[in-house]
Formats: structure tokens, C-alpha cells, sequence
């Protein structure tokens, strides 16, 4: 029998392949375990009052078939279990901590160009008010989502990003505001005693402008977190898994008509924080004007 045969049909290459297919079926096998262990634990979902809180598989089931609530999860949870209400008060966090800061620095730097622009006038007037001009004449999303896509996203990108689009808006108000007050009679006494353009503006001008920013830095914290909203919602704004009320938006209109509260209740937080914020602004105009307090 010649050496390469083993038996009468069976030669050792084939014993050899047999060999191997039953030792790469049997890897196979553990390998196939193995993934199925680690999904089983990759699928312990994130509810509770922490959005790092896991819980098993049977209950993420559980709780996304209760159509969005039960007595321990309110809002119920998303599409991997998380708990929907502990995430929209985390997102509120992030969306309101973004909305300030932003409207702090864009208030900041539109104030003080404005104020120059208008105390000042001649070139710096001109030169300010064409950049103005430039930056309002651009949509405020495609801007935002051209230097996002220079830049790169993230938290600190947001604010960069909602501060270049948002220092314009103020610039152009106080602007107006600024040289309406330089007509008044004590500016112009002041004028006539010797004051300086920056003692003017410091002294007179400025401290007449305060409520006027204030209402309008009310007012734009609504517009901001819209705008968050929208860039986290196209995927470039906060990234995930950060829990931004855009996020959580984006994540739930795919399951928009089955498992609707993913979808509803973000939104809805948008929705009555922007509401909220344009009344306050409102009650404060009211409050802060003296020709309305009594109206």
C-alpha cells in the first residue's frame, strides 16, 4: 500500500483536513460563545437615576414595552434601555451649560464692539458694522456646520462656533442703543465739560445699555439651545454618548412611530425650556423698561 494511503478510501490529507475542520469547528464554537457572553453584557442597559446605571436584558424588554413609563422609570427608557428621564436632566446640564457660556462670551464681545462702534463711529464704526453685516448675511446652520467641519466637533467647538454666530446680534443692538443715547442732553453736557469718548461711554452710555443686554442675553439663551439642538441633531454638535437633548433627538426618530417617547419627550424639553426662556425675557423687558413697568 502505497505510504500516502491509509486506508482503502481514505487518504492522510483528508484525515488531516478532517482533523482540522473538527478543531477549527470546535474554535469556532468557543468563539461563537464568547460573542454571545460578551453581547449578553454589551446589552445590560443604562436606566436609574445614573446614565451609567446597567440593568439586565429581560428588563430593558421590559420597560420598552411599557410604552414609555412606569412607576420606576417615568419617561420610560430608549432604544438600549436608558433611562429617558435621568438623560433629559443630564441633557439639560450640557444644553444649558453650552447655552450660557456661549451667550456670556457672545454677549460679551458683541457688547464691547458694539459700544466702540457707536461711541467711537468714523472707521471703526464702518469696519465693525461691515463684519457685522458679512456675519449676518451667511445662514446661521450652514456657517455653523462649515466651521464644525473645519474645526471638528466637540464641546468646545460648539461654543467657538455658536460665539462667532452669535457676537453680531448683540453688536448691532447695543450699536443702535448707543448712538440713541449719545443724542441725549447729558451726554452732550458731558461732552461740553471735556469728558473723553471712553469716559462717555463708560460712565454714561454703558450703564444705560445693561438692561437692554440683559434682556436680549435672556431672549438669545432660547435661540441657543435651538441651535445646539440642531447641530447635535445633525451629528455635528456634542457627540455621543454625551446626552444632549439633540442627541437624544436624532436617536429617536427612527422609532419615532413604534417606541414614540424616545422621540416625544426630548423634544418636548427643548420645546418648554426655549418657551420658558423667551417669557422670562419678556417679564424682564417689562420689569427692566421704565416706559412698560407701568403699562
Amino acid at each position: 500500500m502505497p505510504p500516502f494511503w491509509v486506508g482503502p478510501d481514505v487518504s492522510v490529507k483528508e484525515v488531516v483536513e478532517s482533523k482540522t475542520g473538527k478543531r477549527e469547528e470546535r474554535q469556532g464554537q468557543i468563539l461563537l460563545s464568547d460573542a454571545q457572553r460578551r453581547a449578553g453584557i454589551g446589552e445590560a442597559t443604562v436606566v436609574g437615576g445614573s446614565p451609567d446605571q446597567e440593568v439586565s436584558v429581560g428588563d430593558e424588554v421590559e420597560i420598552v414595552s411599557q410604552r414609555g413609563g412606569s412607576t420606576k422609570y417615568l419617561l420610560g427608557t430608549d432604544k438600549l434601555g436608558r433611562d429617558i428621564l435621568s438623560r433629559i436632566i443630564h441633557g439639560a446640564r450640557v444644553s444649558l451649560t453650552v447655552s450660557l457660556l456661549a451667550v456670556v462670551l457672545g454677549g460679551g464681545i458683541g457688547t464691547i464692539l458694539g459700544l466702540v462702534a457707536g461711541c467711537f463711529g468714523g472707521v471703526w464704526d464702518s469696519l465693525i458694522m461691515r463684519l457685522v453685516d458679512l456675519m449676518l448675511a451667511f445662514p446661521s446652520i450652514l456657517l455653523a456646520l462649515v466651521m464644525v467641519a473645519a474645526i471638528g466637533s466637540g464641546y468646545s467647538t460648539v461654543i467657538i462656533v455658536i460665539v462667532v454666530l452669535l457676537w453680531s446680534r448683540y453688536a448691532r443692538v447695543v450699536r443702535g442703543e448707543a448712538l440713541a443715547i449719545k443724542q441725549s442732553d447729558y451726554v452732550a453736557r458731558a461732552r461740553v465739560a471735556g469728558a473723553s469718548h471712553m469716559r462717555i461711554m463708560i460712565r454714561h452710555i454703558f450703564p444705560n445699555l445693561v438692561n437692554t443686554v440683559i434682556v436680549l442675553a435672556t431672549l438669545e439663551v432660547g435661540a441657543v439651545i435651538i441651535l445646539e439642538s440642531t447641530l447635535s441633531f445633525l451629528g455635528a454638535g456634542i457627540p455621543r454618548p454625551t446626552p444632549a437633548w439633540g442627541v437624544m433627538v436624532a436617536d429617536g426618530r427612527e422609532l419615532i412611530i413604534a417606541n414614540w417617547w424616545i422621540f416625544f419627550f426630548p423634544t418636548m424639553a427643548i420645546v418648554l425650556t426655549v418657551l420658558s426662556m423667551n417669557l422670562l425675557g419678556d417679564w424682564l423687558r417689562d420689569r427692566l423698561d421704565p416706559r412698560l413697568r407701568n403699562v
